[in-house]
């Protein structure tokens, strides 16, 4: 597969320091980043963060990829998706993503989503491929069951955000599950 990773509609590619314009058209929605542990971002702090992902695209071993999402039609990045390698020894990672609300129920996440956790089993060589999301977020849940990822608990109290404490569902999905997956 490697990078970067096309599907149907998006490009998923590493970002680039000028991409920071596309982001700060959604970085600074409450919305966006309602469920987040970062933003509503300043113009800052987005260049900080195009600033930080770009130089860690040169770490070696690489532990993370934060990929930008692009709208292959347009050319527009449209948010992010990132995959970590949380256990190398156990083969075990973790997925995130952030849309813009413009392109919010179009499928987009799914799809991306849907080409990372391939990407991580086989470009990673990952066993396990997990994520989180606040129980309130029934959009998020839904994007990780449409990438064939399966709700295995709820963790209480597990996050600090915005000055209260928040429950969270945790979805996983095995290699062995993943390559069973129809249409994968």
């Amino acid at each position: 597969m490697g990078l970067p990773i096309r599907t149907k509609r998006l490009l998923l590619r590493e970002f680039r320091e000028g991409d920071w314009k596309d982001i700060q058209r959604y970085a600074p929605d409450p919305k966006v980043v309602e469920f987040l542990p970062w933003g509503p971002n300043t113009l800052e702090q987005t260049r900080e963060f195009v600033t930080k992902t770009v130089a860690e695209q040169r770490a070696v071993p690489r532990d993370t990829f934060n990929l930008a999402i692009v709208l292959r039609k347009s050319g527009r990045v449209i948010g992010g998706v990132r995959i970590g390698i949380r256990s190398v020894k156990h083969r075990r990672g973790d997925i995130g993503y952030v849309l813009a609300r413009d392109c919010w129920g179009k499928g987009y996440a799914t799809e991306a989503a849907r080409a990372i956790v391939a990407f991580g089993f086989t470009d990673l060589n990952l066993h396990r491929i997990y994520a989180t999301c606040d129980v309130r977020n029934k959009a998020s849940a839904r994007v990780l069951e449409k990438a064939g990822m399966r709700r295995e608990g709820r963790m209480r109290e597990s996050a600090f955000l915005r000055g209260r404490w928040r429950d969270s569902l945790i979805y996983g999905v095995l290699e062995q599950e993943w390559k069973k997956l129809p249409g994968r």
